[in-house]
């Protein structure tokens, strides 16, 4: 009889309703689990014991759902360090991201594949980069200075190497993009950054930059750092 209780005691537990955070949360575990290619909605579903049709509610499509998923990562990313200097503080939460990529594989292709795909990141990564162009900021740089070293640092940024600066193929804005006015509102040190660089349209590495002078830039900056590696050697 105590079994029987305490089964119906069990069964009788409201389940935890469907929400965003937990669509996500669980696309994530998939995705740790199998891959992302193997994603889909019919999975994520059943992980969360719904139909499939529930999930359309939080979330409209794949790609929303490869969004959020970014988001979700980019908030396991440690917040900046208090008093720190710049270098310090740069160093730590890149090695971060690092560390979240590593505990997620899959992640680095979707970071990339999301950053061609559209103008615009997801609002987390916005804030991310936000929060370290305010690093370098604070740390006493130029506008012109960091927006060369966020060239340099490119998606080591984000904890991987690739070219993090991309525009879509036909260089369109963002018709999901905030207005100018609530960008500059919540992101401020892009915002100045955006309106401080010369622009160059037929540029590659990002929307209307000087291609081979961030190219020389870089290749400077890494022969700077391998000469002062070899005298101290």
């Amino acid at each position: 009889m105590a079994e029987i209780t305490t089964q119906a005691g069990a069964a009788a537990q409201p389940r935890a309703p469907l929400s965003r955070g937990r669509v996500l949360a669980a696309a994530v575990a998939l995705a740790d689990e199998g891959g992302v290619d193997a994603l889909s909605m019919r999975r994520i579903a059943q992980s969360l014991g719904v139909v499939p049709m529930a999930l359309y509610k939080h979330v409209a499509n794949k790609n929303e759902l490869l969004d959020g998923m970014i988001d979700v990562l980019m908030g396991e990313i440690d917040p900046p360090a208090a008093g720190t200097d710049w270098k310090t503080a740069v160093r730590r939460r890149v090695l971060s991201a690092r560390r979240m990529l590593l505990r997620h594989p899959w992640a680095p292709a979707v970071i990339e594949s999301r950053v061609k795909a559209r103008p615009t990141p997801t609002p987390a990564v916005l804030e991310y980069l936000d929060s370290m162009i305010g690093i370098f900021r604070s740390g006493g740089f130029s506008t012109d200075l960091v927006h060369h070293a966020m060239h340099v640092m490119g998606s080591r940024l984000l904890g991987f190497s690739q070219e993090l600066f991309q525009d879509t193929p036909d260089g369109e804005p963002d018709p999901d993009a905030p207005p100018p006015e609530e960008m500059a509102a919540r992101y401020p040190h892009l915002t100045e950054l955006a309106r401080a660089v010369a622009h160059d349209r037929r540029s590659v590495v990002g929307s209307g930059c000087d291609d081979q002078f961030e190219f020389e830039f870089a290749l400077d900056l890494t022969l700077d750092g391998l000469e002062r590696l070899r005298a101290t050697a």
